[in-house]
């Protein structure tokens, strides 16, 4: 891409525009996707890396801006995006490395970042079908466990998450991070409890909880005759009574040794495991 260099400051040439400067508003605008207003207002969030930007726009998702630092123009997969962000009503900066740390809060920041539009799946969509399995989130607080089930999630071949009540929100930067560009291929779903306790009377799923009271052993259940739902508690808090009396099943995993829990990530992984244990191959065919 050729730019105009004889004009100082921000430029538009090409439609690519050349910013160098942390005070750009631009620039000020996407630094500001750091706060869940800002995403929430703008319905905006940030993800790092070129292979999770072409990820992205291959499963449609809409991007609004691309960010890629002057190291990588002229890179054949940049300058495609880029194309590709342009035929699609988006916005193209090319920035110092100062000013991508700035966006990233990194100081070695992935060479390009994307703006995208935030997509929440509806729950009152799903009809769950023999094979399908979903994750149910309680109130999830930190944004690595997230991050690391959405992962998880989309490893197991799982149809959705589902994130009830007051929950960490799944378009921080650091959830983006650890969903490890899987938030772009799983779909995710809000609901109250109300909502979900509506939803899995009306589909018939299975839901299996874990739970401190829980009787069953998690390796005991029979998960090929339904649909199921691993519904999993809060980190500190565990299952509230209303969920966990809704539940087809009250599942312990089994521990041996002076921890006496699980981090809800790795618990949340043993669990979706188990349930789709039956339907997994190594050749990744169901």
């Amino acid at each position: 891409m050729n730019h105009d260099i004889s004009e100082p400051g921000p430029r538009r040439v090409g439609q690519v525009k050349e910013v160098t400067s942390l005070t750009n508003p631009i620039i000020k605008d996407i630094k500001a996707l750091s706060q869940k207003k800002e995403r929430d207002e703008t319905r905006s969030f940030l993800a790092e890396g070129l292979k999770l930007v072409i990820d992205a726009l291959e499963l449609g998702w809409t991007i609004k801006t691309l960010v890629y630092a002057k190291a990588a123009k002229g890179k054949p997969h940049v300058e495609q995006v880029a194309l590709k962000t342009i035929a699609t009503g988006g916005l193209v900066l090319e920035v110092s490395e100062k000013v991508l740390s700035a966006i990233t809060r990194r100081d070695n920041p992935q060479m390009v970042v994307g703006v995208f539009e935030q997509r929440y799946a509806n729950l009152r969509d799903m009809t769950p079908t023999l094979g399908q399995t979903f994750v149910a989130l309680d109130r999830v607080r930190d944004p690595g466990n997230l991050g690391t089930i959405i992962r998880t999630a989309d490893a197991a071949g799982a149809s959705g998450v589902i994130l009830i009540g007051e929950t960490t929100d799944p378009f921080s930067l650091e959830t983006v991070r650890a969903t490890m560009g899987s938030v772009f291929a799983m779909p995710v779903m809000r609901a109250s409890v109300a909502e979900f306790i509506k939803w899995q009377k009306a589909t018939g799923v299975q839901v299996v909880a874990t739970h401190l009271a829980g009787a069953v052993d998690y390796r005991t259940i029979d998960y090929r005759r339904k649909p199921v739902v691993v519904l999993m508690g809060n980190e500190q808090a565990g299952l509230p009574d209303e969920l966990a009396k809704e539940a087809t099943a009250l599942a312990r995993i089994p521990q041996q040794g002076r921890a006496d829990s699980l981090n809800l990530a790795i618990a949340t992984g043993i669990m979706l495991f188990e349930a789709r244990r039956h339907l997994l191959t190594l050749d990744g065919k169901a």
